[in-house]
């Protein structure tokens, strides 16, 4: 899984503590007003004070670090509350203030976050399965729950509060990723589009040619054929997969490996009529209605799109209604990570 460092604040946590050190997570739990950072981000502060990650942006870190100093030594969490300046907002990047609370706790010690349940939750990132960490910030026990016990927060990465204000659900969510078959011209676009949106890109297509270092400069360019190649990037719930080639060569086999998998999003390019031709092709092979429905085709939202980056937009912009409006997936329910047999 690749995720970038100010991103693995768990694992960058947990490998202090088993380096010796002592160790402190802060995380964000709550915001209002122009929050610098998101309910969710994390920073790691270590004995040494090491730190790594941010909960403001700049803003109050230096308050959040001794308050984890303080922690580390005598083993209590706590949930600071801060009020951000406009002055201060503005510093990094917001237009006005706003409020945040930070929650403050210490690794292996006393009322903190077990060293087991960390490796257990830096495991399941690891292997991209989403798993949430959920503390009772009366009693501060914790446990772990599966994307089955919560899909909707899942599903829209929301982390937060339950009602009474009693339990934070830290939301962790393997990083999005998009499979691009077929080194198009829309190929272009779509990639550029979805990296600013967040997603891990990998470009699928035998001809060398098309998916040229030259046409992708910087991007992960796979040549095997797109069974292959996909059976080798793995297909799961945070994974996108289009079709982009125009050719049942290459299109086809990619299309049969997504909708025997759970990716959340399939999109093939090409008119109504070649997908009815595409229908058939794939009725031949024994797939049901249900599964063959789950490919959105014609691809994309209609917007009236007509030029590559129009369609990158559609594309995108579909893909991004599936991902968090589950509901509007074609296709048969699908089941989660856990219980899915392709």
């Amino acid at each position: 899984m690749n995720i970038a460092d100010h991103d693995r604040i768990p694992e960058i946590a947990l490998g202090w503590h088993r380096a010796g050190k002592a160790v402190a997570l802060a995380t964000v739990v709550q915001t209002w007003g122009s929050a610098p950072r998101p309910v969710g981000a994390q920073l790691a502060i270590s004995s040494e004070s090491e730190i790594m990650g941010s909960v403001s942006g700049g803003c109050v870190e230096a308050a959040v670090v001794a308050e984890a100093l303080d922690a580390i030594q005598d083993g209590t969490c706590r949930i600071l509350e801060f009020g951000v300046s406009d002055h201060e907002a503005f510093a990094v990047g917001l237009a006005c203030g706003g409020t945040i609370r930070v929650m403050v706790e210490p690794i292996g010690k006393g009322a903190g976050i077990e060293a087991d349940m960390l490796a257990d939750l830096t495991a399941a990132r690891a292997d991209r399965t989403p798993v949430s960490l959920v503390t009772d910030t009366t009693d501060w026990t914790r446990h772990l729950l599966a994307y089955s016990e919560m899909p909707a927060r899942f599903d829209a990465d929301r982390s937060g509060f339950d009602e009474q204000g009693r339990r934070f659900t830290a939301i962790h969510n393997p990083p999005l990723r998009l499979a691009i078959v077929g080194a198009a011209h829309i190929s272009q676009p779509l990639v550029l589009m979805a990296k600013a949106a967040g997603y891990d890109i990998t470009l699928i297509d035998p001809r060398e040619a098309f998916a040229a270092e030259a046409r992708f400069p910087g991007e992960r360019l796979v040549h095997d054929w797109p069974d292959v190649a996909l059976a080798g990037h793995g297909l799961d719930i945070r994974t996108a997969v289009v079709a982009l080639s125009h050719d049942p060569k290459l299109d086809d086999p990619a299309l049969t490996a997504a909708i025997a998998s759970p990716v959340f999003y399939i999109g093939a390019l090409g008119s109504t009529r070649t997908h009815a031709k595409r229908v058939a092709r794939l009725t031949e092979q024994g797939f049901s209605v249900d599964q063959i429905a789950r490919i959105e085709a014609p691809i994309g939202l209609d917007i009236g799109a007509k030029s590559p980056a129009e369609i990158a937009i559609a594309i995108l912009a579909q893909m991004t209604e599936r991902l968090r409006r589950p509901e509007t997936r074609a296709g048969a329910a699908m089941p989660t990570s856990e219980g899915f047999a392709a």
